[in-house]
């Protein structure tokens, strides 16, 4: 609750707050706030504001193949926060297991675990997507394995870093002490002192699977069509953006202003862990 509180009384956080409560009801919302169907052809090509032969406005224009782009924009929401979401959650499951496991314990555990982690992080984020995605086929599920193998190794870093910070200090010790297990000390313990730089990390990792998403779809090996997603949006724009740049120009505004929320949010939760760390 401090940490909300503190949130509200910064105006980037509020603004990347407001942005995200946005594009969480726009995904959520979707089939009631899009005005056409996504995978509708209406008048291909069509300039923003034109009036479709129903009567209806098509206020952001329409793709090549005449479907609604503020239709398919509100859906592709839908598709990005999901898979940037589960993606997160899988590769922060993983990352602060380990983490937690090898900061706690140390010695052996903690060399394989940080060899198997500083060797993830030696391969170009992008080679990795493109190795996982072109080896398993262009999924949800694959691009949720992809972020993780990607993403995890920082996340490990992070929670390895508290928990070894951590377990030296005199409350963890009184723990031991008074007889609680390995477990009940990481999880009541070690944990709960790392969530502030933890939320900060997820909200900017949250941005930059967005992007990943966004990416993936733009390379094709994002998810298959006619699926509305931002980044294949854009790649099946790229080819026309001179005369029709509305094709493209709408659907990067969308990852670029998810991006600036996450990373605000994120800057104000460094700002609160850093003050608390003062304190």
């Amino acid at each position: 609750m401090k940490t909300f509180g503190a949130l509200l009384r910064s105006p980037s956080a509020l603004f990347g707050l407001a942005v995200g409560a946005v594009a969480l009801m726009t995904a959520l919302f979707a089939p009631l706030l899009a005005p056409h169907d996504p995978l509708q052809t209406i008048t291909p090509l069509a300039l923003p504001g034109s009036v479709a032969p129903d009567g209806s406005h098509l206020w952001l224009g329409a793709d090549f193949l005449g479907r609604d782009i503020l239709s398919r924009l509100i859906w592709g929401t839908r598709t990005v926060l999901l898979w940037s979401s589960l993606s997160t959650a899988a590769s922060f499951s993983v990352g602060v297991s380990m983490g937690l496991l090898a900061g706690y314990y140390g010695g052996k555990l903690d060399t394989a675990l940080s060899f198997i982690a500083n060797t993830l992080l030696a391969f170009p984020v992008t080679v990795l997507y493109i190795i996982i995605i072109t080896s398993f086929g262009a999924s949800g599920a694959n691009i949720v394995i992809a972020v993780t193998f990607a993403s995890a190794p920082g996340v490990f870093r992070i929670m390895r870093a508290i928990a070894l910070d951590m377990r030296n200090r005199d409350f963890v010790a009184a723990a031991i002490t008074q007889g609680e297990s390995a477990l009940a000390v990481m999880g009541r313990e070690i944990l709960p002192n790392a969530v502030t730089p933890l939320l900060a990390d997820l909200c900017l990792r949250l941005g930059y699977t967005a992007i990943t998403v966004g990416v993936l779809g733009f390379l094709g090996l994002g998810l298959p069509p006619p699926t509305p997603d931002w980044g294949g949006m854009v790649a099946e724009g790229k080819n026309m953006a001179i005369a029709f740049p509305h094709l493209v120009i709408f659907p990067c505004i969308a990852i670029s202003l998810l991006m600036l929320a996450m990373s605000l949010l994120s800057d104000a939760l460094q700002q609160i862990a850093k003050g608390s760390s003062r304190a």
